[in-house]
């Protein structure tokens, strides 16, 4: 079956100058063992590192450290290029070992890595400059999300609740429903001068973490600064 990489390059809204770094970046290594992505995946990790760490920088001048890193991590892990490939469907443009030319599943850590490795050759054909805007368009949504991510947000209100009240913030469940397999925990949070701010997960956990970033969402968190 015939690939065309035409309709791939309209949806990045660019022109490679060599398509064959293009379908390189595209091959499991399983499909052509000299020619394949392994070694453009691993420009295109750092080529995606370099671009979301100064976007991050940007928009976050005056964050910790350690709360870039991991809103850093979220955005540029394994979950979150499927999530990308995905959304550009990408798996109909990698090549795989297929002796039968079948229909297959490929692996979701084939498709991850190979949008890394797409990464890595478009900053190989285009220059940095053009990674940089694909690489953002793509991600635009995820580090919109990253304003309060689930990964930060209950460490990031105990911070808060600690420098201001010296006390850590108090969660309650206020229900678990659904089936044993399929749960729904609602779980409320509050600090010493607020309601309870309440949201739901599939486990206590989750359900902790979204009810932190509602209240972080909701509380004026200028009156809470840290230094």
């Amino acid at each position: 079956m015939k690939i065309n990489y035409q309709k791939l390059e309209k949806k990045l809204n660019i022109k490679f100058r060599n398509n064959n770094l293009l379908i390189q970046s595209l091959t499991h290594k399983s499909f052509n063992p000299n020619e394949n992505n392994e070694k453009i995946e691993f420009l295109g990790d750092r080529v995606l590192g370099l671009v979301i760490a100064q976007k991050l920088l940007k928009i976050y001048p005056n964050e910790k450290e350690g709360i870039l890193d991991k809103k850093f991590a979220s955005l540029v892990n394994k979950k979150t290029c499927l999530e990308i490939a995905k959304v550009i469907e990408l798996e109909k443009y990698i090549k795989t070992f297929n002796p039968k030319n079948k229909i297959i599943k490929i692996e979701d850590k084939i498709i991850s890595d190979s949008c890394e490795a797409l990464m890595g050759a478009i900053y190989l054909d285009k220059g940095l400059n053009i990674a940089e805007k694909v690489i953002l368009k793509l991600w635009d949504s995820h580090i919109e999300k990253s304003v309060v991510t689930q990964i930060d947000a209950k460490t990031k209100l105990q911070e808060l609740a600690l420098k201001k009240f010296k006390k850590l913030p108090t969660y309650k469940i206020i229900s678990n429903t659904g089936p044993r397999h399929k749960p729904i925990f609602k779980v409320g949070v509050k600090l010493p001068n607020t309601k309870y701010f309440i949201s739901t997960g599939k486990s206590k956990k989750d359900a902790e973490q979204n009810a932190a970033i509602e209240c972080l969402k909701n509380i004026n968190l200028k009156q809470y600064e840290l230094d």
